[in-house]
C-alpha cells in the first residue's frame, strides 16, 4: 500500500489537515474500506469515479478502491534530529513512507502562534529539511564506520562504502541526499536505509480559504523552490477542508465551485502523489467485484497480475486487455470483443493508466 507521511512544523495546520481528510474520506467512501490504525494513521480510499461505471456494466457485487495510507508525523522542531521533540520517534516514520507531503504556513492568523514568530515557508522549510539532513548524514556516517571494516574483504562491501560517501559528501554540503546520481545498482544498495532526504516531497501549501482558488506571495515562493527540487505543490487548506467533512456530499461541489476550485485537498494530494511517484492504475471488473489496482509506471502486463497475486506473475499467460474508454463506449466486454477492441497482450505489453484487464495464467 502506497504511504504519504505528513510533515511540519508546529501550528502550521499539519494535524488539522490530516484529521480533515481522513474524516472526509470516510465520509465520502462510506461503502469503501477505511480503517484509523493508531490516531496518526489513516487509511482511506482513492477516489475513482470509473468504479462506479464500470461496476454498472458488470453488474458487481461490490467495487474495491485502491488505498493511500496517511502517516501525520508528530510535529517537528528544531533539533530533532538531535532528540528534540519526539525526535527519533518521528524519524522512524518518516523512513517508512513512499513520499513526504510536506505541509508549509502560508496563511496569516494573530490567533494562530507562529513558532519562529513570523510567516516565512522558505525559513520553516529550510528548518525541516536541515533536520532531516543531518539525520541521514549521522545515519550515514555510522553505516560508514561499519562498513570500512568490511571493505578490506568485500567487494559488496567496498562498493556500498562509494556510494555512502558519495552520498556523505552531498549532505556536508547541506543538500539533500536525493541530488546524488545513482545508478538502478548503487540505489538498491542503500534502499534499506530509508534516507530521509532521498523520499520525494509535496509541499503542501496551506492557505486561508480566500487564497485556495489563487494562492499568494507564499505559495509563489514554495512553487519556486519546489521547481529547482523537482517536487510538486499541492494549494490545501486545512480550514476548507474541515468545513468540507460537515457538509452533507452532494453540497460539496457547490461549495468548492464557490471558492474557485474543483476538488477538494485528498483528490488534489493523491493526484499529486501519483503523479510524483509516477504511479498509474489498472481496472478489473466481473460479477463479483471491480477493483482498481495502483502499479509503478513502465511495469509489464505480469507484474501487474503479481499485483493481484505473485501465483498470476509466475503463472502468467497473457492478458485480455481493452481501454476504459472503449469498453465504456461499448457498454459491455462481448460487444468490446465484438469491435475488436479486446486486445490479447503478452509478457512484453507496458500496462496503461486506465486499463480494464482479465489475466490468463497456469496454477
Amino acid at each position: 500500500m502506497l504511504r504519504a507521511g505528513i510533515v511540519g512544523l508546529p501550528n502550521v495546520g499539519k494535524s488539522t489537515l490530516f484529521n480533515a481528510l481522513v474524516a472526509n474520506a470516510k465520509a465520502q467512501a462510506a461503502n469503501f474500506p477505511f480503517c484509523t490504525i493508531e490516531p496518526n494513521v489513516g487509511v482511506v480510499a482513492v477516489p475513482d469515479e470509473r468504479l462506479q461505471v464500470l461496476s454498472n456494466i458488470s453488474t458487481s457485487e461490490q467495487i474495491v478502491p485502491t488505498r493511500i495510507e496517511f502517516v501525520d508525523i508528530a510535529g517537528l522542531v528544531k533539533g530533532a534530529s538531535k532528540g528534540e521533540g519526539l525526535g527519533n520517534q518521528f524519524l522512524a516514520n518518516i523512513r517508512e513512507v513512499d513520499a513526504i507531503v510536506h505541509v508549509v504556513r502560508c496563511f496569516e492568523n494573530d490567533d494562530i502562534i507562529h513558532v519562529s514568530g513570523s510567516i516565512d515557508p522558505l525559513r520553516d522549510i529550510e528548518t525541516i529539511d536541515l533536520e532531516l539532513g543531518l539525520a541521514d548524514l549521522d545515519q550515514i556516517e555510522r553505516r560508514i564506520l561499519r562498513t570500512r571494516k568490511q571493505a578490506r574483504s568485500s567487494k559488496d562491501a567496498q562498493f556500498e562504502l562509494d556510494i555512502l560517501e558519495k552520498i556523505a559528501a552531498v549532505l556536508n554540503e547541506g543538500k539533500a541526499a536525493r541530488q546524488v546520481e545513482l545508478s538502478e545498482e548503487e540505489i538498491a544498495f542503500v534502499k534499506h536505509l530509508g534516507l530521509l532526504t532521498r523520499k520525494p516531497i509535496i509541499y503542501g501549501a496551506n492557505v486561508s480559504e480566500d487564497d485556495l482558488a489563487t494562492g499568494n506571495q507564499w505559495v509563489e515562493k514554495v512553487r519556486e523552490l519546489a521547481a529547482e527540487q523537482d517536487a510538486q505543490v499541492v494549494v490545501i487548506s486545512a480550514q476548507v477542508e474541515s468545513e468540507l467533512v460537515e457538509l452533507p456530499e452532494e453540497e460539496r461541489g457547490d461549495f468548492l465551485e464557490a471558492l474557485g476550485v474543483t476538488e477538494g485537498g485528498l483528490q488534489s494530494l493523491i493526484r499529486a502523489t501519483y503523479d510524483l511517484l509516477g504511479l498509474r492504475t489498472f481496472l478489473t471488473t466481473g460479477p463479483k467485484e471491480t477493483r482498481a489496482w495502483t502499479i509503478r509506471s513502465g511495469m509489464k502486463a505480469p507484474q501487474a497480475a503479481g499485483a493481484i497475486h505473485t501465483d498470476f506473475e509466475r503463472g502468467f499467460i497473457r492478458a485480455e486487455t481493452v481501454a476504459y474508454r472503449d469498453l465504456v463506449d461499448t457498454g459491455s466486454m462481448s460487444a468490446a470483443k465484438e469491435k475488436g477492441l479486446v486486445r490479447s497482450e503478452g509478457k512484453d505489453y507496458v500496462v496503461r493508466e486506465g486499463d480494464v484487464m482479465l489475466f490468463r495464467f497456469n496454477v
